[in-house]
Formats: structure tokens, C-alpha cells, sequence
């Protein structure tokens, strides 16, 4: 995911400053079941310490110790981990092992993606042979320049996986009372992009908002100056239904992914009605993706727990998935 991507970038470029090489693992395949799915990725450095993860900690170790040689001989490799015959997930595991030393123009295309909401992909090329190969290897993919994770020569028949990263997923947030600062830090901690709109006579600011990536202080007229895509939730509750009322109507001609009302069926059902007394036209769109009110029934009471509740229930709409246990779920957990 972006997120993780840009946290890895964050621990390479720190590493690099201080002159210590790096090797990136990527999962390319798996067999069976296992924590995360092919895509996941992680940073080992050569003085033995580790950025992200792959798995729930049950790899990474052994990852660690099959960095050296890629460390040591500059060449890439794969590693199998069979889980099948340990504790943990019982599925095989194929772990792309790559030195990581990128063209230092790969960090402005990267921002340039991110200012402008753009995807990108990733392709990494690998067998399913262990032990080091020449060839192995992957490459960023943007709208119209490549960069590889190094400089060795890679072999394009090889099988490949190529994993697409949507721009970060991002979540507006119309208000700026306590549930909103509890709702912040918990969608930044699952690795979103977060804005706080707030009143424009508000004294508080991005430090009140524990993860915000910006706190704007706007009219309802001027959220249109916000970009909301499909890869955006917005959720109204600023604990005034004027104010409330007013955003919605700002809101008329966008389509986020998600579009939350904080409040009990009667408010949101007032305000639907007078949003389209007080509008002649909007994109009819917009109210298939209006939940109201916000988040999934788990018996959330305090402001932390209804933060887990709707950031649940966003994820449950943006990867249409309906909310159950489990337990109760036929077949694998990723299908």
C-alpha cells in the first residue's frame, strides 16, 4: 500500500544518508494461506536492522539473515519460506530478495505522483527457485518514466507480479471536537492521509490533531478547494446540523468513496430531505455512498471505540466486504 511504501522510503533515505546499503524484500507469490498477499515489501540494512514487515514476525528474522549475501555479492535472490511445516501460516511463502539503491529521480517522481493523486506500479520479476539469480529484479512504473530498484539488468520473461498502489487513501474529517481528534489519530495509525476541516474562527491547529496531515479552517462553500476522489472518505461532524447541512450542499457534485453523517436515522434523515429541497441539482451518484448514521454495530459508545466503528465501516464499503465475524466466514480470509 502507498503508506507503507512511504515509510519504507522514509527509512532508505535516512539509512542511505548515514552511507549504509540496503535490500528490499518483496512477497511475490504465496501458496496456500499467509499473513499478508503478494506486494507486501520490507527494508533490511546492512547493520541488521528492518523496516515494515511482511508477515506477523514470524519471517522476518530469516529474511534478515538471507539479506547478507544479497548485501554481500550485490546480487538478487529468492527466498522460500514454508510455513507448512512451522507455527504460523500454513502456506509457501516467495520472498524477492533485491539490493535497493534507486535513481535518486525515483523520490521526485514519486512526490509528483503523490501532489497529483496519481497511481503507480511496482513489477517485480522472479522465479520460483531459490537462491540467487541474475535477472531478478523490480521496477517503479509511472505515467511516463521507469525506475529500477537498482542497476542490475533484468530478465523480462521471467514470471512476474505487478502490483498497483492507488493514491493514498484519504479521509476528510468536517469537525473538530474531541470524536474528531480520537477519529484522526486512529485513521493516520491504519496509514491514511487525513484533513481536518474546521470552523475559520477555530483557535486550534494540526498539533491539536494527533496524525493530521493538514488541518484547513474553511466555509462550507470553500471545500471544494479539497480534492475528493474515489480514493477519499469524507465524514460530516461537526455536531451542528446547519453547519452540517451546508457542507452536504457544497458536497453535492463530488463522489467520494465514502460519505459519513454523524447522528441518529432521524437526523440523517432531515438532512437528506432538505438537501434536496435546498439543491436543483447534484450528482445522484453521491447518495449511494451516503451512511448514516456512520459505522458498523459493535456497541461503540466512547469516541474511541465509534472511531474504530467507522473506520470499519469504510473499509468494509471501499473493499466491499460485508461486516462479519470471522468465525463465520466460508472459505480464506483474503478471498
Amino acid at each position: 500500500m502507498m503508506h507503507e511504501l512511504l515509510k519504507l522510503k522514509e527509512a532508505y533515505l535516512l539509512h542511505q544518508s548515514k552511507g549504509i546499503k540496503s535490500v528490499m524484500a518483496t512477497v511475490v507469490a504465496i501458496e496456500g494461506s499467509s499473513y499478508r498477499r503478494p506486494g507486501v515489501r520490507m527494508l533490511l540494512f546492512e547493520n541488521d536492522t528492518m523496516a515494515g514487515a511482511v508477515s506477523g514476525g514470524c519471517v522476518e528474522k530469516e529474511i534478515l539473515k538471507e539479506s547478507k549475501s544479497v548485501l554481500s555479492d550485490n546480487q538478487a535472490k529468492i527466498m522460500i519460506y514454508d510455513g507448512r511445516y512451522r507455527l504460523g501460516c500454513e502456506g509457501v511463502i516467495y520472498i524477492l530478495l533485491e539490493p535497493f539503491s534507486p535513481d535518486t529521480a525515483l523520490w521526485d517522481a514519486l512526490e509528483a505522483a503523490l501532489e497529483h493523486r496519481q497511481s503507480l506500479e511496482i513489477e517485480s520479476f522472479y522465479t520460483k527457485t531459490a537462491g540467487p539469480q541474475p535477472g531478478l529484479g523490480s521496477v517503479f512504473h509511472f505515467e511516463t518514466q521507469d525506475f529500477s530498484f537498482c542497476k542490475a539488468s533484468i530478465t523480462k520473461t521471467f514470471s512476474s507480479f505487478t502490483q498497483l498502489l492507488k493514491p493514498r487513501f484519504q479521509l476528510i474529517i468536517v469537525g473538530s471536537e474531541h470524536d474528531a481528534v480520537q477519529l484522526c489519530n486512529f485513521a493516520s495509525l491504519t496509514g491514511w492521509e487525513v484533513t481536518v476541516v474546521a470552523p475559520v474562527n477555530d483557535f486550534r491547529t494540526k498539533a491539536n490533531f494527533p496524525g493530521a496531515a493538514r488541518i484547513r479552517h474553511l466555509l462550507p462553500e470553500e471545500i471544494g478547494s479539497l480534492p475528493v476522489d474515489s480514493q477519499t472518505a469524507v465524514i460530516l461532524m461537526t455536531h451542528s446540523y446547519v453547519t452540517d447541512l451546508k457542507f452536504l450542499l457544497a458536497l453535492k457534485n463530488t463522489q467520494p468513496a465514502y460519505l459519513g453523517l454523524l447522528g441518529p436515522v432521524k437526523r440523517r434523515n432531515q438532512l437528506l430531505n432538505e438537501f434536496l429541497e435546498y439543491t436543483d441539482s447534484y450528482n445522484e451518484s453521491l447518495l449511494d455512498v451516503v451512511y448514516g448514521p456512520a459505522g458498523i454495530n459493535i456497541g461503540a459508545e466512547t469516541p474511541q471505540e465509534i472511531a474504530v466503528s467507522i473506520i470499519a465501516e469504510i473499509l468494509s464499503v471501499t473493499r466491499s466486504q460485508e461486516p462479519v465475524s470471522l468465525k463465520y466466514k466460508k472459505g480464506a480470509i483474503h478471498s
